[in-house]
């Protein structure tokens, strides 16, 4: 799962920043409006990107969620230090 929102963040970057380089360098010489609208695209994707990268999956194990597995809750209770 991590794996898969760490490849969507940066395809996300990659895109924002893809899209700035694009609108500034090719766009405006057609259309400044049109480039001033692929920034303000482009500057909606950062967030978009943190928020979908940060996001708790189904089977993730958060701070201190019991996973319902006694022992395993027991080890991770003993790598956090708690006992």
């Amino acid at each position: 799962m991590y794996a898969r929102r760490r490849h969507v963040y940066f395809a996300m970057m990659g895109t924002c920043i893809g899209l700035f380089i694009l609108a500034w360098s090719v766009v405006r010489l057609w259309s400044v409006p049109v480039a001033v609208g692929m920034c303000v695209v482009a500057m909606l994707i950062p967030p978009v990107a943190a928020i979908m990268a940060n996001r708790r999956g189904p089977d993730d194990r958060w701070w201190d969620d019991p996973s319902g597995d006694p022992k395993s809750d027991e080890w991770w209770d003993e790598l956090d230090g708690k006992r």
